[in-house]
């Protein structure tokens, strides 16, 4: 054992340059890896708590509304506004259905920009009375919005996924970017890894052909050149891991989660499962390249 950890010492020394190299290349591709993950898992987590909750707004005409099912100048009335109801609540996806009257929109108007000039610019008579619809499956949400539109009285239905799904498409593609990048490093690492590892065979050429004349087994000489690479690959763990709980402390912690606290944010065993991966792919790019560069010497 002496003699692998001299040998491992010694190969480490004698290739100091590219080893920081791997080691660099690995610390930033994982941690980009590892944002990738992070950001795809508060995706799945917001859209598990949002999706859940969305409910849909169906507005009802006033008499200044244009658009819809409305008539110029004229407001939904009684009578439309029951069949609205009841149209809403005999729908199999429809869970329950809310009214909203004016005033009570007002209030909320009132509630939302009570220090801003525009709340000046409405009156109760202004303000739209509406439903609010939530819904078995949310999933399902196509058909409601479609028989919503064509009800008469009915000037806009509105629903959250409109909202969230190009929002959630700009972080996916943000993520898939992220992701993307953290490959092309690991292969980047991965090839560096080879590189070394094969440099280092064949300066020990000689030295392995003796070791393997006086019956030394593969694993007794491979065994020095996978400790380099899990070396450097497990420096390269460490410095991503470290560097991915800093940012999720000073960006998550520190300013998100107080900001915006209505918004479900990813916790320390989101970070620890993302580490986990972390770990895993670079130990597998620490072994599999090194196993690949040494088989012509050691014809494994």
């Amino acid at each position: 054992m002496r003699h692998t950890f001299r040998e491992t010492w010694s190969g480490l020394k004698r290739n100091m340059a590219m080893t920081i190299a791997v080691i660099v290349t690995m610390s930033v591709s994982l941690s980009l890896f590892g944002v990738g993950l992070l950001t795809s898992m508060e995706v799945d987590l917001v859209k598990d708590r949002w999706y859940g909750k969305v409910e849909i707004s169906v507005f009802l005409c006033v008499e200044r509304s244009t658009g819809g099912t409305c008539e110029p100048g004229k407001a939904t009335t009684d009578a439309q506004r029951k069949a609205i109801e009841e149209a809403l609540k005999a729908n199999p996806e429809v869970k329950e259905v809310f009214y909203e009257s004016k005033e009570e929109a007002f209030k909320e108007f009132q509630r939302v920009f009570k220090d801003s000039p525009v709340l000046a610019s409405r009156t109760v008579e202004q303000m739209q009375d509406s439903f609010r619809v939530s819904l078995n499956n949310p999933e399902n949400y196509r058909g409601v919005v479609s028989e919503a539109q064509g009800l008469q009285g009915v000037q806009n239905v509105r629903d959250l996924r409109s909202v969230l799904d190009p929002v959630f498409k700009i972080l996916g593609g943000l993520q898939w970017a992220t992701i993307g990048m953290s490959v092309l490093l690991l292969l980047a690492a991965a090839l560096q890894i080879s590189t070394t590892i094969r440099m280092a065979a064949f300066t020990r050429r000689r030295e392995i052909g003796i070791m393997r004349l006086v019956g030394a087994s593969n694993f007794y000489i491979l065994l020095p050149f996978l400790l380099e690479s899990l070396i450097a690959g497990l420096i390269g763990v460490l410095i991503s891991s470290g560097s991915i709980a800093i940012t999720y402390y000073l960006v998550i912690e520190n300013a998100a989660r107080n900001a915006l606290p209505a918004i479900a944010w990813i916790g320390p065993d989101h970070v620890f499962n993302a580490i986990i991966y972390m770990a895993v792919v670079g130990i597998a790019l620490s072994i599999i390249p090194t196993l690949l560069a040494t088989r012509k010497y050691l014809r494994i």
